[in-house]
């Protein structure tokens, strides 16, 4: 038993962080009284968490690879929990954002190097126990987040969602200390792309901010433009800065491979057509039925359940294959999942939303398992690092992006600010849709662009970012 604690720690830390992906959305509206924030508040306290998680994950791996894993895992762990406190006492909205964005860097340090410090903790079968146990941890935390920042919340208000971290962490840190292997010595000097990942922080956030200032203020607006503006010509840098840079942060010579690319769109478009609209969905359960957290979070797991068997149960048959069929299969699901949720109406009830959550948990469940694992087999075996942190970068990316898009496309339909006006179902209604057809669309991308790999893949071991599966 005594060789399966390091597996415990890396756990611990694993499913904190990606529980924080999602406890936060049932506490919405508890958080917009308590702090009188407004909708465009109430993104970013979400959408810092995932950029920053986006942002950073492929140069904590190039930090992990040269200061060492244990010691990255260890200072994300401490890092998380001192932003943790921070949210957890935000006394302004403006606070708790900023709060968020440091515990997303905290998330970022660890999520790049828990598979690694699996791999090198384990050996033969032990480690493909260590990792399905691992990867069935990355499930149970996205079926748990709704339910238990219900739970939090309704019992202690708010703040406890993030305040029962720290605990969690303190027992994650001292069991880190005790049973991880210390890291050995790192000989070399690992090149660490800054310029790249400036550039790329800007880009991101610019986009985000201004399609979140477009939903507030309007198209027009010069805060609108300016971040927009910004947003481009910081992915031009990336670009310029990629190409001449002798260690990238991330080749972009990958993305000549079709099958690469639209595997890159479709972890962008998964994440913010299965996951974004969640909050606006979490803000009507609460604020125009009047659910309780509780009930709020119980009416949005049937996604994750029927995720997480799904995934459990079919995981070990869908490998081999082209991926194109469960990856496309998957996103199809969501998307016609998404578009059943059209349904609700005014006079609906939380009932309303199962048929279409339960499919789209079905498609989340059967292109979860397979999407890293394809990228990976389609590139050679010395890209898996790289393959695997853009994978999780543009998953990140998409549900922070798609957050924002929708939020956009929901205030150009209802006032985000009257959510008991009778045309905030339409402005979920219009949410559904594009989230719906932007799922089929890219369900189309991947059947006609991914090809079956021509040799077997690899069997990697992550050397800087984990995958989801």
């Amino acid at each position: 038993m005594s060789r399966w604690w390091p597996l415990v720690a890396i756990c611990l830390g694993t499913f904190m962080l990606l529980v924080d992906v999602t406890i936060v959305n049932v506490a919405l509206p508890a958080m917009a009284g308590s702090l009188d924030s407004s909708f465009a508040d109430l993104q970013w306290v979400i959408d810092g968490y995932a950029l920053a998680l986006a942002a950073l994950l492929m140069v904590t791996g190039s930090l992990a690879d040269r200061f060492g894993r244990r010691r990255l895992y260890l200072t994300g762990l401490v890092v998380f929990a001192v932003a943790s406190l921070a949210c957890g006492v935000a006394p302004s909205a403006g606070a708790l954002v900023a709060a968020r964005v440091v515990q997303g860097a905290g998330g970022a340090a660890m999520f790049a190097t828990t598979a690694a410090l699996i791999a090198a903790s384990y050996h033969g079968r032990d480690r493909g126990t260590a990792f399905g146990v691992w990867a069935a941890v990355n499930g149970l935390a996205a079926a748990c987040g709704p339910l238990v920042g219900g739970l939090l919340t309704e019992a202690w208000g708010w703040r406890a969602i993030f305040l029962v971290n720290l605990p969690v962490a303190a027992i994650a840190v001292a069991l880190t200390l005790a049973v991880l292997a210390r890291d050995a010595r790192i000989t070399g000097a690992v090149r660490i792309d800054l310029a790249g990942a400036a550039a790329f922080t800007v880009a991101a956030t610019g986009l985000v901010y201004g399609l979140i200032e477009a939903g507030d203020t309007g198209w027009g607006a010069p805060t609108t433009v300016l971040s927009l503006v910004l947003a481009a010509v910081a992915v031009g840098a990336f670009v310029l800065v990629e190409r001449r840079a002798e260690h990238p942060m991330l080749e972009l010579a990958l993305f000549r491979n079709r099958s690469f690319t639209a595997l890159m769109v479709a972890a962008a478009v998964f994440s913010g057509a299965a996951f974004a609209h969640l909050a606006l969905v979490s803000l009507w359960l609460q604020e125009v039925l009047a659910l309780s957290p509780i009930r709020a979070g119980l009416a949005v797991v049937p996604l994750s359940v029927a995720a997480f068997v799904v995934s459990a149960a079919a995981g070990r048959f869908l490998h081999g294959g082209s991926p194109a069929r469960p990856v496309g299969g998957g996103l199809a699901l969501i998307g016609l999942g998404v578009l059943l949720l059209t349904v609700v109406g005014d006079g609906s009830g939380p009932w309303a939303l199962l048929p279409g959550l339960v499919v789209s948990g079905l498609g989340v469940g059967l292109a979860t398992p397979v999407l890293v694992s394809a990228t990976l087999a389609i590139l050679p075996p010395a890209k898996a690092g790289v393959g695997s942190a853009a994978v999780n970068t543009f998953r990140q990316l998409g549900l922070a992006v798609g957050l924002a898009v929708l939020g956009t496309v929901f205030a150009g339909h209802a006032d985000p600010t009257d959510p008991r006006s009778s045309g905030y179902t339409d402005g979920l209604d219009a949410v559904f849709l594009t989230a719906g057809v932007a799922a089929l669309a890219a369900a189309v991308l991947v059947v006609v662009l991914v090809r079956r790999p021509t040799s077997a893949p690899s069997a990697p071991v992550e050397r800087r970012v984990p995958s989801l599966d």
